[in-house]
């Protein structure tokens, strides 16, 4: 027998103010047409002025504990993926462990901005593979509207607010890539690439500062890196996109996401989209759009699915689960 690191339960969280393009329309030279046809976002939501990251992280946590029928008590850790944490310390994930009352166990984030949640359920699953825990919670936290500059109309666009969180939960599979779970991941970094995406601030300048980004280079990067992490992870368990029932990419660009498909051979029907209705949500994206993707009825237990990422740093990565 072969222990795999199984998804128990899916959940996500959105703040309930909604911002359409039009709304950008009132102080910046743009249109609801120029960021539709740029980048697929028709609207997103950001944070009300009390809530943290580590709010949107309890409730989405909250919600996919119900879904999988558990209590805090029955998790053993978690870990949170975001670039937005609400301190410089202590991290997000023990905020959230408190919020929702487990008081056992630990609790830490991890942060490699979009790629995080990529970088986050790999780090569960070795963690579950090598039994330093049976049951994690894997959450996508961020606020990413209290980075971006809101003068900016290239990036102040793109991004939103919120949080999805699974469960993740040993059990006894054959080894073979039938087994629900975990199957394959692949990550990746390259720091030379640190110029075309990147926050000008932080605790050593004191400044919290604004996201930059060179925009045409990032999508260079990201459709070429995007799709060769997939095809690496799925190639080391001897399958291919031809294998895959559905594509959950991080949503940064249906530009993105559909050149991504494309050099996958995998057609637009068995990419899960949410960019539309959130924007780029960073670390929070993947695991939102898997819980919205189970809400919808797309996902369905025994689908094979592939995930992937790339955000600052350059990092990069994917992982496949049989769900």
């Amino acid at each position: 027998m072969t222990t795999r690191a199984v998804v128990r339960g899916v959940g996500h969280y959105l703040p309930d103010r909604i911002v359409p393009n039009s709304e950008f329309e009132t102080r910046l030279d743009t249109s609801d047409e120029w960021i539709r046809s740029r980048s697929g976002i028709e609207r997103r939501h950001f944070a009300a002025d009390h809530e943290n990251t580590s709010d949107l992280g309890a409730h989405a946590a909250r919600a996919a504990l119900a879904d999988a029928g558990l209590e805090a008590a029955d998790l053993d850790a978690i870990i949170l993926a975001t670039s937005t944490a609400d301190l410089t310390f202590p991290s997000a994930a023990t905020m959230v462990q408190d919020a929702i009352g487990m008081q056992s166990g630990f609790a830490f984030d991890v942060q490699a901005v979009c790629a995080g949640f990529v970088y986050a359920l790999t780090t569960a699953n070795a963690m579950i593979l090598t039994g330093q825990a049976r049951r994690i919670l894997v959450i996508g936290a961020e606020t990413f509207s209290r980075i971006i500059d809101h003068e900016d109309r290239a990036t102040s666009v793109l991004f939103g607010d919120g949080a999805g969180a699974l469960i993740l939960e040993a059990q006894d599979g054959d080894g073979s890539a039938a087994d629900r779970g975990i199957l394959a991941s692949d990550l990746n970094s390259d720091g030379r690439y640190r110029d075309i995406l990147y926050v000008d601030g932080g605790v050593g300048t004191r400044d919290t500062g604004f996201l930059r980004m060179q925009g045409k280079e990032v999508f260079r990067h990201a459709v070429e890196k995007l799709a060769e992490t997939a095809e690496t992870a799925l190639a080391s368990i001897g399958l291919s996109g031809a294998d895959v029932d559905w594509i959950v990419p991080h949503q940064a660009n249906i530009r993105i996401i559909q050149a991504t498909a494309k050099r996958m051979g995998v057609p637009m029907d068995r990419v899960i989209t949410t960019v539309q209705d959130h924007g780029n949500t960073s670390a929070a994206s993947i695991p939102l759009a898997l819980s919205v993707g189970k809400a919808r009825g797309q996902i369905k237990q025994g689908d094979l699915i592939v995930t992937e990422a790339i955000g600052g740093g350059l990092a990069w990565g994917s992982v496949v689960l049989r769900w």
